[in-house]
């Protein structure tokens, strides 16, 4: 499958987990891929990778996973729906080249890459154990969720490209179908990614159990095999 990536880091053995890096409207990979060095050194046995939007930019380098030129609140899921089968097979491509299960990949997306991370599980419940979705939002609300997916919403506080207001009612469209989700609000940051944010990102892969565990806990069940890799 050929399509614009950066390999930030690739481990010698093979990877135990599988983080996926999404840009915003015109960035590239390699850009991206700065945000996926914090990662790397907390997650040696990882394959981290920056994956570039499916189409061109204008006439830049940059790249889109849709156009925004005239785009509406009622034409904007229309246009993540024509592109997403593109994107859940880019997902599964690399979760195939890497032999890391959906329980142990994590997408992590800025702005457009955060959309199209969020609307992807809607899309294809349990593509991926986690998303971190730095200031970004859906298209639409869910109606439906579960806690096969931990959704972790950062959000700067100043944002004026994707108002807060559209994490809010995430976060609460989630609780309300019974989803995992989490919000962490960035104080005084724009439409931006910062190392208050980054920090959020990070203690949330290492130290926030999710929901799901509870569950099985609750319903005398057992892990599953994959479930001993997930990043918690």
């Amino acid at each position: 499958m050929k399509h614009d990536h950066f390999v930030v880091q690739s481990p010698d053995k093979p990877a135990q987990q599988l983080l996926l890096l999404f840009h915003g409207v015109g960035d590239n990979p390699v850009a991206m891929g700065e945000i996926g060095s914090w990662f790397a050194p907390l997650f040696p046995d990882a394959l981290i990778v920056s994956i570039g939007g499916a189409e061109p930019y204008g006439t830049t380098s940059g790249r889109q996973w849709f156009s925004v030129q005239g785009v509406t609140e009622d034409n904007r899921q229309a246009r993540i729906d024509a592109i997403m089968p593109v994107f859940i097979e880019t997902v599964r491509y690399w979760q195939k080249q890497s032999g890391v299960s959906p329980q142990a990949t994590a997408l992590i997306g800025f702005s457009q890459g955060s959309i199209m991370s969020l609307e992807s599980i809607k899309a294809e419940p349990g593509l991926a154990s986690r998303v971190i979705a730095f200031n970004g939002r859906y298209a639409t609300l869910p109606e439906t969720a579960t806690t096969a997916t931990t959704v972790h919403l950062i959000h700067g506080g100043e944002d004026r490209v994707i108002e807060l207001s559209h994490a809010v009612a995430a976060q609460e469209a989630l609780i309300a179908a019974g989803g995992d989700v989490t919000l962490d609000i960035v104080e005084n940051l724009g439409h931006a990614i910062d190392e208050h944010s980054m920090q959020f990102a990070l203690d949330h892969l290492r130290f926030t159990v999710p929901k799901h565990y509870f569950d099985e806990a609750l319903s005398g069940g057992k892990p599953h095999d994959d479930d001993v890799i997930e990043m918690i």
